[in-house]
C-alpha cells in the first residue's frame, strides 16, 4: 500500500486539526491507509508493554463496548497494551490508527513482531501515521516523541495500566498539558500496574470502569 505525505496545512481537512494545537506539531506526516471520516472521535489507548491479564481483559472489554460508535482507536503499535488496543478495535469493527516510532515501510516497522498487526490494520481500512520518512529505523528517543502525536490527535487518552517508571506516564502528562480528557482504569491498591492510573485519578483524571464512561467523556450518548 502506498505511503503518502500529509502536510501540516492539510491536517484540519484530514480530521486531525487538533494536532496543530500542540507545541512543536510535526510539519508533515507520512500516511499509509485511510484516516477515519470527519467527525470520528479519537481515543488514544496507552499502557504497559508487559500488559497484565487484568489489563488485557479491561482493554478488550472497554473497547468491545464501543462497537458501532464513530470512534477510532489510536495507539502506538507497541507490544502489550498498544497491540491489545489495536486488536480489540479490529475485533469490534472500529477504525484504528497506529503511530509507530519508525517509518512506515514494511522493512522498518517496529516492533517487527507487530508487522502482521500493521498489515491487518491496513487491510481493515485503518491507518498508519509517522512523522519519520518511510525507511527511518527508530532510535529510543523516537518513541517518547511519537507520544505527543498520539495525545495531540486524540479527543481523550485512556490509560490501561502504568507502573511507577512506565513510559505511559509521558503520554498521560501530555494529555493533561494538551487539555485532552484523561481516563484511567482502576486497579487493586497493591497492584504495581495501577500506580500511574491511581496517581492521575487523584490529580483529577476520570476513572473508567465501563464503556459508557468513555462515551460520556467523548460526548457520545451511552
Amino acid at each position: 500500500m502506498e505511503i503518502g505525505i500529509l502536510e501540516r496545512s492539510g491536517y484540519k481537512d484530514a480530521g486531525i486539526g487538533a494536532l496543530c494545537e500542540i507545541p512543536r506539531p510535526p510539519e508533515r506526516l507520512w500516511v499509509r491507509g485511510a484516516l477515519p471520516p470527519p467527525g470520528t472521535k479519537k481515543l488514544a489507548v496507552v499502557g504497559s508493554r508487559e500488559l497484565s491479564s487484568y489489563g488485557r481483559r479491561a482493554c478488550e472489554a472497554l473497547i468491545a463496548g464501543l462497537k458501532e460508535r464513530p470512534i477510532s482507536i489510536v495507539s502506538g503499535l507497541a507490544l502489550g497494551a498498544d497491540a491489545c488496543a489495536h486488536e480489540a478495535a479490529l475485533q469490534a469493527g472500529l477504525h484504528t490508527i497506529a503511530i509507530p516510532g519508525s517509518g512506515l515501510h514494511d522493512r522498518v516497522i517496529a516492533p517487527r513482531t507487530n508487522l502482521g498487526l500493521a498489515r491487518d490494520i491496513l487491510a481493515a481500512g485503518g491507518a498508519l501515521l509517522s512523522e519519520h520518512e518511510p525507511h527511518h529505523v527508530p532510535f529510543p528517543s523516537d518513541f517518547p516523541s511519537r507520544n505527543r502525536i498520539m495525545a495531540g490527535i486524540a479527543d481523550a487518552v485512556l490509560v490501561i495500566e502504568a507502573g511507577e517508571k512506565s513510559g505511559t506516564l509521558i503520554t498521560a502528562r501530555l494529555a493533561a498539558e494538551y487539555d485532552r480528557e484523561l481516563l484511567c482504569v482502576p486497579h487493586r491498591i497493591d497492584d504495581m500496574h495501577g500506580h500511574g492510573a491511581h496517581l492521575f485519578v487523584r490529580l483529577g483524571a476520570t476513572l473508567v470502569a465501563s464503556p459508557k464512561h468513555i462515551l460520556e467523556a467523548l460526548g457520545l450518548a451511552p
